[in-house]
């Protein structure tokens, strides 16, 4: 095993508790959060008062002031314990950032505490029905009309959408201007005019709450607009980094479980009179998994290591997400297949993974997007 220099006792310690949280608190619900749709919003309580949602935010805000690597500790215990409905890392590692880095002050002293405290969940508001991965096509509008915005459209495939208190939307202030014409806004839950759609039935993270929303006629407040009008595009290229580091911390969390149970139901699971861990398929099979995921957490820790430093660019945190997500699913197909028929089965956690793991590779831009920024990097 290589030694994980990136984190000290300190780091530990916070570990062990977001491990004992989730595993005492989140899984024994887990099941019952999936046929539901959607997490309890206790759940987020304990989480809050506990400091684990966003530890990034300074202290003059409620917060602690740490490092991504809190957020990366938390990320990697949920790919851990396959705890997917706990849309945690969406609000932590990716909305709350841009009201921290772009908000007013009185945004801030407004929002920050309670998102901390996880009264107030985040939720992102990007992604339409027909535009996918391409933001600069969204339909969204917000108009000026004296001191509200008029805000219409609709958005879809929103993490944490059915729960969330408070979103930020993007939308075009001047669609003739293209990527300069998207601006950003906070727009409460409880607006009129502004609905929430049904939750969507998904392939995995089944507990984990995913809407449409709809905008008709919604008075958004000039003080709710976030950051400068015309910047959005650009706020979201400069957050995409860590959103992107985000997606690959997770999955590597789920990667190692899943290695790890597989190497001991090998090990117990008998076929033609010995126990399957004795194949050299088996072995081969499980080694180079288990080479690619150590080479895999050498180099996302190496970006953690760049994004505190603030030097994180675009193509890498891109090759993180591309390598790590088509790894995981790699890792959750062949160990499903070395469990067997039981890997088959909803109770074990390997089949649930492969399910959760699908996503990984289309949210936050699809991997194709991520071999299309890699490539500018080498073709510039």
């Amino acid at each position: 095993m290589i030694p994980r220099t990136l984190y000290d006792s300190d780091h530990q310690i916070f570990r062990d508790s977001v491990r004992k949280l989730i595993e005492n608190e989140a899984l024994p619900r887990h099941a019952e959060w999936e046929k539901a749709g959607c997490v309890s919003r206790d759940i987020w309580l304990q989480a809050g008062s506990q400091g684990f949602l966003c530890p990034m935010v300074p202290e003059k805000y409620g917060g602690v002031g740490g490092d991504f690597r809190f957020n990366a500790i938390v990320g990697e215990e949920i790919g851990r314990a396959g705890a997917s409905g706990l849309g945690w890392t969406l609000h932590s590692d990716i909305a709350v950032p841009y009201v921290v880095r772009y908000g007013s002050e009185a945004q801030k002293k407004k929002y920050l505490p309670k998102c901390i405290s996880g009264e107030l969940i985040m939720a992102i508001a990007m992604t339409e029905p027909g535009t996918g991965s391409d933001l600069q096509a969204i339909t969204t509008t917000a108009v000026r009309h004296g001191d509200e915005y008029i805000l219409n459209g609709s958005k879809t495939f929103i993490t944490n959408g059915i729960m969330s208190d408070l979103v930020i939307v993007v939308a075009k202030t001047d669609p003739a201007a293209g990527g300069k014409g998207i601006s950003l806004f906070l727009v409460e839950a409880g607006l009129d005019g502004f609905s929430k759609g049904q939750n969507l039935e998904k392939l995995g993270m089944k507990a984990q709450d995913t809407a449409e929303l709809f905008f008709q006629d919604v008075r958004v407040p000039a003080e709710n607009l976030l950051g400068e009008e015309g910047r959005g595009f650009i706020y979201l290229m400069q957050d995409l980094p860590q959103e992107r580091l985000s997606v690959a911390v997770s999955g590597m969390g789920t990667c190692k479980v899943l290695i790890e149970q597989t190497v001991t139901y090998t090990q117990q699971r008998k076929a033609f009179g010995s126990n399957v861990a004795a194949f050299q398929n088996t072995q081969f099979k499980l080694a180079e998994l288990d080479t690619e995921v150590t080479s895999a957490e050498v180099f996302v820790d190496r970006c953690t290591e760049l994004l505190i430093a603030d030097q994180l660019d675009t193509v890498t945190a891109s090759k993180a997400k591309l390598l790590v997500t088509d790894l995981q699913c790699r890792v959750a197909d062949e160990c499903l297949q070395l469990h067997g028929g039981w890997g088959y089965m909803w109770d074990y956690q390997v089949c649930r993974a492969f399910a959760d793991s699908r996503v990984q590779r289309i949210y936050a831009g699809s991997n194709e997007i991520m071999k299309l920024i890699i490539a500018r990097g080498l073709f510039k």
